[in-house]
This record gives structure tokens, sequence and C-alpha cells, in this order.
């Protein structure tokens, strides 16, 4: 384990003789988006964009537990149909208002960059989240967004695919989240970046799955009240010391700032 002096940008840089020389992240920090970084579930906000702001009947009624990305290629496609437009679900992804505490939890992110890799897995689209987060100005804190792919046609519709294929049974057909960290870590390894800690952030039941992995090193930061949080305090219930990381529920994302704030001190 490093010595926190020999980091970069940390108060105690600059009491040694001589400036250390630039180090990897320390940390790995793992986002969701939706519900997360943002307060709303951004594919139930772009139905703002939709005619009357809601969906008819029929459409609604082939959702199916699990295949969430094929129900939201048939809802695109009606909003194509009805002539919503690119720049109707830009504006409506650009207004999308962060989780409360958020805006705090990434001031603290930017001030402190050099200590954090940050990446975002998110069961969303790319163009919603790019939308979202150049308009919030903090994009470019992420090193990697893995979200399902989107583009507009020639038709100017929004299209929209799924993420890739897995054999993990408790996930949506479209995106497992775990395989994605598990596939991140192995190759930042093979790149000779390994972490001393891996933070997630996440308020779903997609969001538990990689959070099993986490090791007793590691935090998971679930959203106070929502399914990763009730799945994690079952899973205490029915198999103590099963999940390792320490939990660290919020409601204001500034508590996670204030968290990782102490462990920057501690390591002074």
């Amino acid at each position: 384990m490093k010595r926190c002096c020999e980091g970069v940008g940390l108060p105690c840089l600059f009491k040694g003789v001589g400036m250390a020389s630039p180090r990897p992240p320390r940390y790995l920090l793992v986002f969701d988006f939706d519900e997360t970084i943002i307060n709303e579930n951004s594919d139930d906000s772009i139905v703002r964009a939709a005619p009357g702001q809601a969906l008819p009947e029929h459409i609604r009624q082939t959702f199916r537990e699990g295949f969430y990305n094929e129900y939201m290629q048939r809802v695109l496609a009606y909003m194509g149909d009805q002539g919503v437009k690119m720049g109707d679900f830009k504006t409506v992804y650009e207004n999308i208002p962060l989780s409360p505490g958020m805006l705090d939890l990434f001031q603290f992110l930017s001030k402190n960059h050099e200590l954090f890799e940050i990446i975002l897995i998110s069961d969303a689209n790319m163009f919603g989240i790019e939308c979202n987060l150049r308009a919030a100005g903090f994009y470019s804190l992420f090193r990697k967004i893995f979200s399902n792919p989107s583009s507009f046609d020639k038709r100017g519709y929004f299209t929209l695919g799924p993420y890739h294929s897995h054999k993990c049974l408790d996930c949506p057909a479209n995106m497992c989240k775990r395989k994605i960290l598990t596939e991140y870590l192995a190759e930042r390894a093979q790149e000779e970046v390994e972490f001393e800690r891996v933070f997630y952030v996440g308020d779903g039941a997609n969001d538990f799955c990689p959070s099993v992995t986490l090791t007793s090193a590691d935090v998971a930061f679930p959203r106070k009240g929502y399914p990763m949080h009730r799945m994690t305090q079952e899973m205490e219930k029915k198999q103590p010391g099963a999940f390792q990381a320490a939990v660290v529920p919020w409601e204001s994302a500034a508590e996670v700032a204030r968290y990782l704030q102490e462990v920057l001190k501690k390591k002074c």
C-alpha cells in the first residue's frame, strides 16, 4: 500500500522535500446514472417529448420484466413515428435534475480528480448520458462510460441497442454490470493500474449485482430506500457477512462526498 504523500494533489504532498512523481489514481469510483446521478429515470423522462407527454396503452402493455431495453426500442420507434426529433430528446435530457447533493459530490471530485478514476455504468443510453453530463458541466470527470449504444438513423429516429450479451440470471438481458466492472478491473490490472479501494454509488437492483463482488476494503453507497439498499439489507439478514463491502446509504450525495473526504484525511 502506498503512503498518502506519494499521491498527487493532496495538501500533504508539499510537506516533504521535492515533489512526488505522478501516480496512477488510487481509487476507482463507479457511478450508476438513472436515479443516482440524476434524480429521475431518464427512460421515463423522455416521454415528456411525446405527444401529450404520454405513451399509448398498446405500447405500455408490451413491457416484459428483464427486457426493458427491447421495450424502449419500441417506445423510441413510436416517438419517431410521432415526429419527435433529436433536439426534442436533447432538451429533455439536458433538463433532468441532478440528485440531491450530486453537485457537491462532483465539485469535490473535480478538486481531487487525480486521486479518483471515475467510470459510469448505466442501463440508460450513451446519447442521453452525454447530453445531461455536458449540460451539467461534468462530462470530463469520467474516464469511461458504459451504456447502451444509441444514435439517430437517416429518418431522424432515435435508435437504441443492447450493450452486450451475458449469462447472469439476475440482470436484464442487455446488460450485466458485474461483468462490465469485473472486465474493467482486469483490463486496468493488465495496464498495471490497480486500485486500493473501489467505491460504488448506485440505487437499483442491477447495481446490487456488481456490488456483491466488492471486497472488505471497498464501499457500496446505495441510495437509501431504493432496491440496491433493500437488497444489501436482505442479504445481511439471510447471509451475515456474505456482503463484504462496507455499506454507506445516502439520501444526499453530499454524504458520499463527506465520506470520501474523510478517507483522504485518514491517508495523510
